[in-house]
């Protein structure tokens, strides 16, 4: 395999797909220009299907518009839509304790509030992104704010309700793993407001450079966390709940794994050793979850990566099990350009392709633009929505962004 030559021809792609089809659809049918934010119910062809809004794609999108200006293209529209989202966020979808909402109407109006710190974390990934663009320390400080309060409803025994009765004690991987990546983001900002100002700002007596050791800290944790509680060799895979010191629990609860959480798990530790220099023990957590992930998670009947299995081999739980979701596939695809990255190995290269071609045979809507997210096992489209609450523009166009960039990065190397 001719490696630039591949890389090149996928990077002009990803930008290609991302500057003529996603965001497109997006500014065009789901930004909100009356009151801000961003819709994400909407119809195969874009028409709204429900004005209900999900908060945490407030994040996201504001998140996705500014990290598509800031490694893209600077549009104006876009660091305007990023800040739309924003200001959505702190003007309708937090609550008097801090906590965000998780669904709001089309006003702001709030609707339903959830146990999970996600929305939050989403807000956190936008402010930092944001202020990336604009080199505006108080989003930092915003941000910074907001991931305190994460830390604290999330290590205070209590605040949050547990999600289940106490004669069952977990812990579950998605908070321990998003958590990576807010802090790598929030850090970043950080980093670049350092090479912008030096340190002379921050939140409060917290200066940016001791910010940056902070949320490095946290990162640390979190991998600590998840090498030692959720990595279950006996299995090879990485399971979603385990009990509190990482016990296994023996339940189809307990047996899941989620090779698409998995496989964003592992590019999230790849990334974090790259910004170490390939610090070589992250880099071979990062490839060995990366790699159980792949054989629990590729599909060899029909190609791509399916949403669940029981680490016993067992019928799994979740009655979507055997489906094809768009998320997954393109975690998948940045953790093969990451792990060929790291390793030079062409066997991530083969992966990144089988991965590519088949994401790519059936996801995006040819007639409408944009891609479709559930599949059923074989391929074929079990709905055509391109939005709703759960999915919407964020995974697809990170993932043009961020593979544009490491295509680049690989080439240029």
């Amino acid at each position: 395999m001719m490696a630039n030559q591949y890389l090149q021809s996928w990077a002009n792609r990803y930008k290609d797909d991302l500057i003529n089809d996603i965001m497109p659809f997006w500014m065009n049918h789901g930004l909100d220009r009356e009151h801000g934010g961003v819709f994400t119910c909407l119809n195969r062809d874009g028409s709204l299907i429900d004005s209900t809004k999900s908060v945490w794609f407030q994040g996201r999108f504001g998140y996705v518009c500014a990290f598509a200006y800031n490694n893209i293209e600077q549009r104006q529209e876009w660091l305007d839509a990023s800040r739309s989202c924003i200001d959505f966020i702190e003007h309708h979808c937090t609550d008097a304790d801090g906590r965000m909402f998780f669904e709001v109407k089309a006003d702001g109006t709030p609707l339903r509030k959830r146990r999970y710190l996600f929305s939050e974390c989403f807000a956190v990934i936008a402010m930092s992104e944001y202020a990336i663009a604009t080199h505006d320390a108080s989003y930092v400080e915003k941000a910074y704010h907001v991931f305190q309060l994460i830390l604290h409803y999330a290590e205070t025994q209590g605040l949050l309700q547990a999600k289940y009765l106490p004669a069952l004690e977990s812990q579950g991987h998605s908070l321990t793993m998003i958590l990576i990546n807010t802090a790598s983001r929030l850090r970043e900002a950080c980093e670049v407001l350092i090479g912008g100002l030096g340190d002379v700002g921050g939140v409060g007596s917290v200066g940016f450079k001791e910010m940056v050791s902070l949320l490095t800290d946290r990162i640390n944790q979190s991998i600590f966390s998840l090498e030692r509680y959720f990595l279950h060799p006996e299995f090879k895979a990485v399971l979603e709940t385990v009990g509190p010191h990482g016990e296994f629990i023996d339940t189809c609860m307990g047996r899941t794994i989620n090779p698409g959480h998995c496989i964003e798990t592992a590019w999230f530790i790849l990334e974090e050793a790259k910004h170490r220099q390939w610090d070589e023990h992250l880099t071979e957590l990062g490839l060995t979850i990366f790699d159980w992930s792949w054989q629990w998670g590729w599909d060899e009947a029909y190609g791509g990566i399916i949403n669940f299995r029981d680490c016993r081999n067992l019928p799994p739980q979740d009655y979507s099990q055997d489906m094809k979701f768009w998320w997954p596939q393109c975690e998948t695809i940045i953790a093969s350009l990451y792990a060929y990255q790291a390793t030079g190995d062409e066997k991530y290269l083969e992966r990144h392709k089988l991965i590519s071609d088949w994401t790519y045979s059936h996801f995006p809507d040819k007639e409408y633009g944009e891609w479709y997210g559930y599949l059923h096992r074989d391929g074929t489209v079990a709905q055509p929505a391109k939005g709703n609450i759960f999915k919407g523009p964020f995974h697809v166009p990170r993932m043009m962004i961020k593979s544009y960039m490491i295509c680049q990065s690989i080439i240029s190397e």
